[in-house]
């Protein structure tokens, strides 16, 4: 078993650990916009002891080839983790954006009648969207390459880039901010589906909604502790300290 101090946040176990995001997906630990909280009130939150999640965390180990040669983000170059984010979480989420809207639409012409949250959660589904598009659209075309070109004056120790935004924080905190929004709505989904249940009466096209809309929550949640916890403070200390 792992020696845990119950007192460091769920966001430094998370950056120390890799494995345990998906300890804490399991668990419901929000790791990503809500990394800040004490392990042992996460814990508390989570009905899980510590000793028992330390267990957990000991136990965790890459379940296949992808995850087992995830690349080592505390390592790797701000310009490195970006494509990282962009090739695999915003062409995934843009994708299945596309994909769950059509499939959504199917499920809610077959079982509307009879499952009247299916209302409710296109609703929130539709909100999701609506907030990431532009949001992913503001990575790319406005911070991202901010940093990308600050990273890159740092490697020719040149003079720090423009910036028409000011400092790289206000950005940022613009981020943050929407990524809170964005998490609110996965649970605010979650809760509308009762946990991703499938009712008795579903279909195999209600079941495979389910099941995607859970796999997307996993993804953002995995996608949204990269930028929060490693790409954004390393952005910051960058711009003040070169």
């Amino acid at each position: 078993m792992l020696n845990i101090n119950a007192n460091r946040t769920v966001r430094e176990i998370a950056l120390e650990i890799p494995e345990a995001t998906r300890v804490f997906e399991k668990l419901r630990i929000d790791y990503c916009c809500g990394g800040s909280t004490p392990l042992k009130d996460a814990c508390l939150s989570a009905g899980i002891e510590v000793e028992r999640l330390a267990e957990m965390l000991a136990d965790a180990t890459p379940t296949t080839a992808e995850e087992a040669t995830t690349p080592d983000f505390q390592k790797a170059s701000m310009i490195e983790l970006m494509m990282y984010i962009l090739d695999k979480h915003h062409v995934y989420t843009k994708s299945e954006m596309v994909r769950l809207e059509s499939l959504l639409e199917k499920v809610l012409a077959a079982h509307a009648e009879n499952h009247p949250e299916l209302a409710r959660v296109r609703q929130l589904f539709q909100a999701l969207c609506d907030d990431l598009k532009p949001h992913m659209f503001k990575e790319e075309q406005i911070l991202f390459p901010y940093i990308v070109e600050l990273e890159r004056s740092k490697l020719r120790k040149g003079p720090r880039p423009f910036a028409p935004f000011g400092t790289v924080n206000n950005p940022i905190r613009m981020m943050l901010v929407e990524h809170d929004n964005a998490g609110e709505l996965l649970r605010e989904l979650r809760r509308a589906t009762s946990d991703y249940s499938v009712p008795a009466d579903g279909c195999l096209s209600f079941k495979t909604l389910y099941e995607a809309f859970e796999a997307f929550e996993r993804d953002l949640h995995q996608h949204i502790h990269l930028e929060n916890n490693i790409l954004f403070p390393r952005a910051v200390e960058l711009e003040v300290n070169g």
